[in-house]
């Protein structure tokens, strides 16, 4: 840094610190900056992880329903199946 004759910072030395200090400044915003945007691009995959494994989910509850809606049916056969095979077994 220059001094003038009365041991101060000349006007060109302050403006360069001034300018410094705002690259500064510049360089932490962009650097918050690219954090926020991976942070944003690592929550939309997410997102669509979380929505891929809800589709996923309700599949398996469809799935799910239909297997136990086909399991009452075949009890009902059974039980009808069952109480007509007993007197012949007797």
């Amino acid at each position: 840094m220059t001094v003038d004759e009365h041991n101060e910072p000349s006007d060109d030395a302050q403006r360069v610190a001034e300018l410094q200090k705002q690259v500064d400044g510049m360089q932490s915003q962009i650097t918050e900056m690219n954090r926020t945007r991976e942070a944003t691009e690592e929550n939309t995959n997410l997102s669509s992880e979380v929505q891929s494994l809800k589709e996923k989910l309700d599949e398996h509850s469809k799935q799910l329903e239909q297997s136990a809606e086909k399991l009452s049916q075949l009890q009902s056969e059974n039980t009808v199946l069952g109480i007509k095979t007993k007197p012949a077994a007797w």
